[in-house]
């Protein structure tokens, strides 16, 4: 495991907040009704496909590679930097529901897998993302790049919440469902340890699967009861489709297919697809990956 940025805790903390995230009171009524009628996230899912024409971002891509070819830019380090960006604009994407309440989290996080090796049989390490206003795109790319680098220099975890599950994992039957089933109990009552939380994709603001990587589809990925998010991304690999350009012209242009599951009950359809056109803009001008984190977009809502 591996725990890139830091944490925003500016925010005072009040009676029903929890260490990871601030209660969310004014809720509207229908939202906080669903919280009781759903109170499983898996029974909450909502699933949103669509085709990113990355044609520009991988002309910026060899650009920017060949002003630091030791840090290699790569089309999974904008897919995160883009949404970090996108939730930094949307706030309502960064909510969860646990123990039947929303909380706003405080922090935008990004997890994915790491594969050691290439190979059938090789350990995966579990890597998370906190993104920060004052990065950008090349920030983004040294600490994933220099973080996998160092992940991969052991065939094995070395610590934090992969040594923990590894170790869980040993247990017999009947006390592992024991301490299980008294993990998922504080995590419903929101105290569960740093220890246990850090570090684990299921308390980040995105969980992303590159099956790009290995030459695979995009994928609907179901969420997880368990912890705190609420947004499962897939990323396709990239390929060649014809679509037709805003001055109706056909252009064959280099295309990745996303799939998306996402929690219902932090948001609606209107505030899911404004967010999804936000990160589509990004990647249509791509020159704006360049910005820090924290500086708007200029994206027009209308």
């Amino acid at each position: 495991m591996l725990h890139i940025g830091g944490k925003d805790m500016s925010t005072k903390r009040k009676f029903g907040d929890r260490r990871d995230g601030h209660w969310v009171r004014d809720v509207p009524g229908l939202q906080t009704i669903m919280t009781h009628l759903m109170h499983n996230r898996t029974e909450c899912e909502v699933y949103m496909n669509d085709t990113f024409d990355v044609t520009d971002v991988l002309k910026f891509i060899e650009k920017k590679n060949l002003e630091h070819p030791e840090y290699k830019t790569t089309l999974f380090h904008c897919f995160i930097y883009g949404a970090a960006k996108m939730i930094r604009e949307r706030p309502n994407m960064n909510r969860f529901i646990q123990g039947r309440r929303m909380y706003q989290r405080d922090d935008i996080s990004l997890s994915f897998v790491c594969k050691r090796r290439y190979t059938d049989h090789a350990e995966e390490a579990l890597m998370v993302m906190v993104a920060k206003d004052e990065q950008n795109i090349d920030d983004v790319t040294k600490k994933i790049v220099g973080d996998v680098i160092e992940t991969r220099k052991s065939e094995h975890s070395t610590g934090g919440i992969d040594a923990i599950v590894d170790a869980l994992a040993k247990l017999p039957r009947f006390l592992l469902a024991i301490v299980v089933g008294l993990i998922r109990l504080i995590d419903y009552w929101g105290i569960s340890p740093s220890f246990l939380t850090d570090g684990d994709p299921n308390f980040t603001t995105v969980f992303f699967s590159n099956l790009g990587s290995i030459k695979g589809p995009a994928i609907y990925h179901h969420l997880n009861n368990y912890g705190t998010n609420s947004i499962m991304v897939t990323v396709g690999t990239i390929h060649k489709a014809e679509l037709i350009m805003p001055d109706g012209t056909k252009q064959i242009r280099d295309v990745v297919d996303i799939g998306a599951t996402l929690d219902e009950r932090i948001g609606d359809g209107f505030y899911f697809v404004r967010s999804l056109k936000l990160l589509k803009y990004l990647f249509a001008h791509p020159e704006l990956m360049e910005q820090p984190l924290g500086e708007p977009s200029g994206f027009d809502y209308k």
